[in-house]
């Protein structure tokens, strides 16, 4: 026997769903809606909805955009790229106000234990960008063995067309995500990059 209404255990299922929610902190968000008013509970479900619709990636770096193109490629020098592995580190990196660059989102990392290979992320993307104005691309993948084989894997591919390849130092700690890394140890990592 379920121990909630209908109603309100599909509402803790789908909050479920998200990442780094359990059970127990789905239901203090189910019963937060069920207390908004009507207005309040409309106004949430419409952001949802309007972010959804959008939302989109950018077709020149794949960061989250509402236009076709992002602020940050149209405004900003192509002559360093910084490689990520998803948009929420493209913010992370941005808190510094240091990177001058732009950006180039992956959508992931080479993964043969989860199924994803170099044709599974935007790897031929980023080797279209690659011209004459490119003079840098660093490799900000986190420094766990999917990023650290994701970053070798493009530096080899980068070598041969003449760019320089850097890698974030290793001031983030190994096994770390980027986007819970502290910015001094960030800012020392990207100023301390070296080449692959």
């Amino acid at each position: 026997m379920d121990i909630f209404i209908e109603p309100i255990g599909k509402l803790i299922n789908q909050f479920t769903k998200l990442p780094g929610v359990g059970k127990k902190t789905a239901q203090r968000y189910a019963y937060k809606i069920i207390g908004m008013t009507d207005a309040e509970a409309k106004e949430f479900a419409e952001s949802v909805l309007y972010c959804k619709q959008k939302v989109k990636y950018c077709k020149t770096c794949g960061n989250f955009t509402e236009n076709e193109i992002c602020d940050v490629c149209k405004n900003r020098s192509h002559s360093a790229i910084c490689v990520v592995k998803e948009p929420k580190d493209v913010i992370a990196m941005e808190k510094l106000r240091e990177f001058k660059g732009v950006y180039h989102v992956l959508h992931g990392v080479i993964s043969p234990m989860d199924g994803i290979g170099p044709n599974d992320i935007r790897i031929k993307e980023l080797l279209a960008r690659i011209d004459g104005e490119v003079k840098e691309v660093i490799m900000a993948t986190n420094p766990d063995v999917e990023g650290e084989a994701t970053a070798m894997y493009i530096a080899k591919l980068l070598k041969p067309l003449g760019v320089n390849v850097t890698r974030l130092a290793h001031g983030i700690p190994i096994g770390g995500e980027l986007e819970y890394t502290d910015e001094v140890t960030l800012s020392r990592a990207l100023s301390e990059r070296k080449s692959l």
